[in-house]
């Protein structure tokens, strides 16, 4: 009966030309597809009802199902009008390694089982943290599935170093607008909520060194243990890089754990201006990475980067009379002994495959476009009548407001509707109190100068349709 659920090698390049043939004519429909498609989402989930078939239908009709009816309700997040959230791109180049780890399915937790693929993803691991600038001697980390599990991964490493089970008396300090996979992260490892200590950011909502020091002063006369700081490299909602060298000067001070958010920004670290933005990244004990957005990867890419992979060993390996030795060679790791999970796919080769196909060349780039189309898109809107701009971009994410936080959400919502660009908005800190800003954030794979051309026209026209006085720019 196996027969029935295995392939011939025949049926497999069969069932991949169909596949391709259809995934070629979506790829190819980008350009000119709205962004986001709002209609459709409940007619396809509805769709889906019904109980378990008993029989089998056809490929060709299950892909047409899927990539022509359920795929498009939605956010077009393939498109390089996608400009909210925080932008990818989904490499294809990262599918056809997912495709091969699928049917070759190695398991990845022990070296034993898939030395060679181990290594590779070893291999990208010592790629990442060269270039991020953590030391060579001692360095590692691993792939997980997203800045979530990274974030996770990093505290729980230094709660064990700098706590023990001592959970209770821990402090952790965040920035007011740090990511909220912080706060889930702690909660998750059994930090009580009075742990987590958000710490002042400046006029660009930058976290300020001079608040962190007395944050931790007041935790210590509290009767807390500071142990770790979580910065920001490039913050979800405004872009703002915190200033990291002096943070690590606070950190090394007064001994804490030093972990640095840089989910969508650390990855400019491979362009000489990230390096420059990024100062003081080098420092960190462990930095969070998502090749799911600052590499153009598909979601499900993120990683864990640490100065010191004995501390994550000392944090998650866990022996068993029936798992082999541990390894932990300089070229293979037991990756189950240095994370929660212990089953795994080649996760490794979604970046080793488009990193020696493409070279790291054609990603430096890729990355610097994002940055010159940054800086072309915050200039275009600095002379839009009505619009008033935050910060020029650190790295590749602003904030514009339209006047009030009302105003600017129905600019945005009238933005979107025209389906050629998207945008996202966040409540941020402000003098008069919180206040609802636009984000631009350029990051995606196929977003170009036309991308930008777009945005610029259509929320002069969004404008417009708020104020008469305020025209739509000569087409």
């Amino acid at each position: 009966m196996t027969g029935a659920l295995d392939s011939s090698p025949d049926g497999l390049r069969e069932d991949l030309r169909l596949v391709g043939e259809k995934l070629a004519q979506a790829l190819a429909g980008l350009h000119g597809a709205p962004v986001a498609r709002t209609a459709g989402g409940r007619r396809a989930a509805r769709r889906l009802g019904g109980p378990l078939p008993e029989r089998g239908a056809p490929l060709r009709g299950l892909v047409a199902e899927l990539i022509d009816q359920l795929a498009p309700p939605g956010i077009n997040t393939s498109s390089g009008g996608y400009l909210g959230f925080i932008p990818g791109g989904g490499l294809p180049d990262a599918a056809l390694a997912d495709l091969i780890a699928g049917v070759l399915n190695r398991f990845t937790g022990i070296a034993l089982a898939a030395p060679g693929l181990v290594a590779a993803e070893v291999q990208v691991l010592r790629w990442l943290c060269a270039e991020l600038g953590l030391p060579a001697d001692g360095c590692g980390g691993l792939l997980t599935s997203g800045g979530s599990l990274a974030t996770l991964t990093a505290l729980a490493a230094a709660r064990e170093r700098h706590l023990g089970e001592n959970t209770a008396a821990g402090a952790l300090f965040v920035a007011e607008q740090t990511h909220h996979s912080a706060r889930k992260a702690a909660r998750l490892l059994g930090l009580p909520a009075r742990a987590v200590i958000a710490v002042a950011q400046d006029a660009a909502h930058r976290m300020r060194p001079d608040a962190l020091r007395a944050a931790i002063a007041d935790a210590r006369a509290r009767g807390q243990r500071p142990f770790c700081l979580i910065s920001t490299a490039g913050s979800t909602a405004t872009g703002a890089v915190d200033p990291l060298r002096d943070l690590a000067d606070v950190c090394q001070d007064e001994g804490l754990w030093h972990h640095v958010d840089g989910a969508w920004g650390a990855c400019f670290a491979l362009t000489a201006r990230g390096r420059a933005a990024l100062d003081g990244l080098s420092r960190a004990d462990s930095i969070t990475l998502d090749p799911h957005k600052g590499l153009f990867l598909p979601y499900g890419t993120g990683a864990l980067l640490v100065r010191d992979r004995a501390a994550l060993r000392a944090a998650f390996a866990e022996p068993s009379s029936y798992l082999p030795t541990p390894a932990d060679a300089e070229d293979l790791w037991d990756f189950a002994d240095m994370g929660p999970e212990l089953s795994r796919p080649a996760r490794g080769l979604r970046l080793w495959l488009p990193l020696r196909r493409r070279g790291a060349g054609a990603f430096r780039a890729a990355l610097d476009e994002k940055l010159d189309l940054a800086a072309l898109a915050w200039e275009r809107l600095s002379a839009v009548p009505g619009l008033q701009l935050g910060p020029r971009p650190a790295l590749s994410l602003f904030t514009f407001t339209a006047g009030d936080g009302a105003r600017t959400r129905r600019v945005l919502s009238r933005v979107n509707a025209r389906g050629r660009v998207f945008l996202t908005g966040a409540t941020v800190p402000g003098p008069a109190g919180p206040t609802f800003v636009g984000r631009v954030c350029v990051l995606h794979l196929r977003t170009t100068a036309a991308h930008i051309d777009a945005l610029e026209a259509d929320l002069r026209a969004a404008l417009a349709e708020e104020a008469p006085d305020v025209r739509p720019a000569e087409p």
